[in-house]
């Protein structure tokens, strides 16, 4: 069994670094510069965005369906980062991090789940994916409850 994990697709994002303060904020968005090289886990690159680096902080609705699964919660991405993707290994924002999953299946609706602890989280996709009825797995990081990653078949 092979699994995908891609980062959000840096389109969708980039206009948001154009913004004034100002403007961000009435979109309910925040520029921030992180001030460590770990704790701001960029939802594009799949890493951890060095300090001094420019973010948006912003509210980002992760599952988009219609059950009572719908999901949304702040996420930071960075400028001029292209989506990530790793194939059978967890991505770098993983590292170190209890990750939550959550195993959806075709109607979105939650079939299982799984707490990993920091290196867990490769045995935890397979094991879920080991049911066959599991479609995709949305990564949460477990102690803020934020969108880290979806995980798909591959």
């Amino acid at each position: 069994m092979t699994y995908a994990i891609t980062g959000l697709a840096p389109e969708n994002f980039d206009p948001l670094f154009a913004l004034d303060d100002t403007e961000l904020a009435a979109r309910g968005a925040r520029r921030v510069v992180a001030a460590a090289d770990r704790g701001f886990p960029c939802r594009i690159s799949l890493e951890d965005a060095r300090a001094g680096e420019e973010l948006i902080l912003l509210h980002h609705v992760s599952h988009d369906v219609e059950t009572p699964y719908r999901s949304a919660y702040a996420i930071y991405v960075r400028r001029g980062v292209e989506a990530a993707t790793y194939v059978d290994a967890v991505p770098p924002v993983f590292d170190g991090r209890p990750i939550a999953l959550r195993g959806f299946d075709a109607a979105n609706m939650l079939r299982d789940a799984r707490l990993a602890g920091p290196g867990e989280a490769d045995g935890a996709i397979r094991d879920l994916f080991a049911d066959d009825a599991i479609a995709y797995i949305d990564a949460h990081n477990a102690a803020h409850g934020c969108f880290a990653a979806r995980v798909k078949r591959d």
